[in-house]
C-alpha cells in the first residue's frame, strides 16, 4: 500500500513509519517539521514538508504520483496542561485541521484513515482496567479534541464512506531496539523522557507530583506502551480496516500498570545514574491509576503489546539518550 503518514518526523510517527517500511508499504511522510525531526526521517520513504492547514499541499500528497491507499494521522497537540490554557491553539491544529485532512481524502479518492486518538477521552476512571465501552467524559481540553474527532470520523464514514481506525492509548515510551530513529523527543512532557533528561544530566532532578495516592507505593500508575508496540498496532488497525471495510475504535494497551516510582527505581538500576527525584503537591485532575484493557485488540485485531516490559521501557529510552549525546 501507499501510505501517507501525517506528523511522520515525530516521536510516534517516525516508529510507525518505519515500520510500515519494514512491512514492504510504500510510505510517504507529510510533516510541517514543528515538532518533527529531520533526525527521524528515513531514506526510503517519501518526504513532503507540508502542514495540514494547507488543503492544496495534502491533496497533492495524497495523489501525487499515484493516489495514496491509505492516511496514518498523528499530527496533533498533545500537551493535556496547554490545552486548558490555549483551547485556540488545540481546536485549531487537532479539530480543524483533521477536517482539513477528511476534506482532502474525501475529494481525491482516499477511503482508509488510521487516526491516533488517545486515552484521555474517558476522562475519571469510573473502573480498571479501562475499556472501550467505558463511558467517555474527557477532563482537559486536549482528550475532548481527540473524542471530537472520533465522532467526525463517524459522519465522514457514514456520508462519505472513509473507513477509520480510532487508537486510544494512554503514556508511548522507549525507542526503536535498532537505534533507527535518531531524534528525541523536544520539550518532554512525559515521565520515562524526563527520567531519562535527569540521567543524562539535562535536568538535576525530578519532581515527582504526590507520593500519598492510595496505590502500594503512595505514586500514580499508569499504562505505558513502547512505541514500537504502538507501530504494530497501527499498521494491524489498517490492515483491519482495509480486508473488512469496516470502521473500528479500540485501546492499545499492556494492562498492566506501572508506578512513577517503579519506573524511577528501573530507570536508576539500568542506567547506574542516582537520578534525584523531589515529591511535589500533587498535581490536580491526576488520577490514582489509568490502566487501559487491550482485550479487544486482542480479540479483533490480533494485536498484543511484546516490548512494553519496565525494562524495554527504560532501556531502549537509555541507549537512544546515549546514542544522542555520543553523536
Amino acid at each position: 500500500m501507499r501510505i501517507v503518514v501525517i506528523g511522520g518526523a515525530g516521536y510516534i510517527g517516525s516508529h510507525v513509519a518505519r515500520h510500515l517500511l519494514d512491512s514492504g508499504h510504500e510510505v510517504v511522510v507529510y510533516d510541517n517539521l514543528s515538532h518533527g525531526l529531520h533526525a527521524n526521517l528515513f531514506a526510503d520513504a517519501q518526504f513532503i514538508h507540508g502542514d495540514i492547514h494547507d488543503p492544496l499541499a495534502i491533496r497533492a500528497a495524497l495523489s501525487a504520483p499515484s493516489r495514496a491507499d491509505a492516511v496514518v494521522h498523528l499530527a496533533a497537540a498533545k500537551a493535556a496542561g496547554e490545552s486548558m490554557v490555549n483551547p485556540q491553539k488545540y481546536s485549531t491544529n487537532n479539530i480543524v485541521g483533521t477536517i482539513a485532512v477528511l476534506n482532502a481524502m474525501a475529494d481525491v479518492g482516499v477511503r482508509r484513515i488510521v487516526f491516533s486518538s488517545s486515552a484521555a477521552v474517558y476522562g475519571e476512571p469510573e473502573y480498571l482496567p479501562i475499556d472501550e465501552a467505558h463511558p467517555t467524559n474527557p477532563i482537559n481540553y486536549y482528550g475532548f479534541t481527540k473524542l471530537e474527532i472520533e465522532r467526525i470520523l463517524g459522519w465522514y464514514d457514514r456520508l462519505k464512506g472513509i473507513r477509520f481506525a480510532a487508537l486510544r492509548y494512554f503514556n508511548a515510551a522507549g525507542y526503536d531496539a535498532a537505534g533507527r530513529v535518531r531524534g528525541l523527543e523536544l520539550d518532554p512532557a512525559n515521565l520515562l523522557p524526563i527520567v531519562m533528561e535527569v540521567a543524562i544530566g539535562i535536568r538535576s532532578e525530578l519532581r515527582v507530583f504526590g507520593d500519598d495516592y492510595p496505590t502500594p507505593d503512595g505514586t500514580c500508575i499508569r499504562d505505558y506502551i513502547h512505541v514500537s508496540d504502538l507501530a504494530t498496532g497501527h499498521l494491524a488497525a489498517l490492515d483491519w480496516i482495509d480486508a473488512n471495510d469496516r470502521s473500528i475504535t479500540v485501546n492499545l494497551g499492556t494492562g498492566v500498570g506501572i508506578s512513577v516510582t517503579e519506573m524511577l527505581e528501573a530507570a536508576r538500576e539500568i542506567t547506574g545514574k542516582p537520578i534525584p527525584a523531589r515529591v511535589d503537591e500533587r498535581r490536580p485532575g491526576d488520577p490514582a491509576e489509568l490502566v487501559a484493557s487491550a482485550s479487544h485488540a486482542n480479540e479483533v485485531l490480533g494485536w498484543t503489546a511484546t516490548q512494553s516490559s519496565r525494562e524495554s521501557l527504560v532501556r531502549t529510552s537509555w541507549d537512544a539518550y546515549l546514542a544522542s549525546r555520543d553523536r
